[in-house]
């Protein structure tokens, strides 16, 4: 019943007017507010603060600073092998697999197809027919920022425009697309 009334939030409540709220919040340089926030959220989640480069929340600029924050040196060391491959993040393995006729499979036997995770771009979708893929849950806690797995270049990134749902296993497990 819990997960019901959960799921039914998130479709009753106004996802863009939220989204512009929180992004609000995350983006102010108001310092009490900002301090206040930082602070609740490091305790809530127990952030390991320890390896952060600056480590109190008077040091961020503003919420997404802190969530993007800098580790200090070697806390996350990366495997010199020539054949090796690292995670691009902090977070958790959830889905591991062939890229299939298309389609990658995430939870609960929902599928998405490649061409509506790429934003429907068909031609960058072709590059990674028949390859893998790796789906990674980032925790609140779990530094928040992204690196390159392998040796290579980032040429783009692509913004796909779609409905704001929580990531939560329940969310997952229970919102179809």
């Amino acid at each position: 019943m819990k997960d019901k009334l959960f799921i039914a939030f998130q479709y009753a409540v106004p996802q863009h007017l939220l989204s512009h709220l929180v992004g609000w919040l995350a983006e102010t340089r108001i310092d009490w507010i900002k301090n206040l926030f930082i602070s609740k959220f490091i305790k809530q989640f127990n952030v390991n603060m320890e390896e952060a480069e600056r480590q109190t929340p008077e040091a961020f600029e503003n919420f997404n600073d802190f969530f993007t924050r800098e580790l200090k040196p070697g806390m996350r060391p990366i495997d010199s092998k020539s054949n090796g491959i690292v995670s691009p993040a902090d977070g958790a393995i959830s889905q591991l697999g062939p890229i299939e006729n298309g389609r990658v499979f995430q939870a609960k036997g929902h599928d998405y197809s490649l061409i509506e995770l790429l934003g429907g771009n068909s031609q960058t979708a072709d590059d990674f027919m028949g390859g893998q893929f790796a789906t990674i849950y980032l925790s609140p806690k779990d530094y928040h920022r992204l690196h390159m797995p392998v040796t290579g270049t980032l040429r783009e990134m692509i913004y796909v425009p779609g409905d704001l749902f929580s990531v939560n296993q329940t969310t997952a497990q229970n919102v179809p697309r």
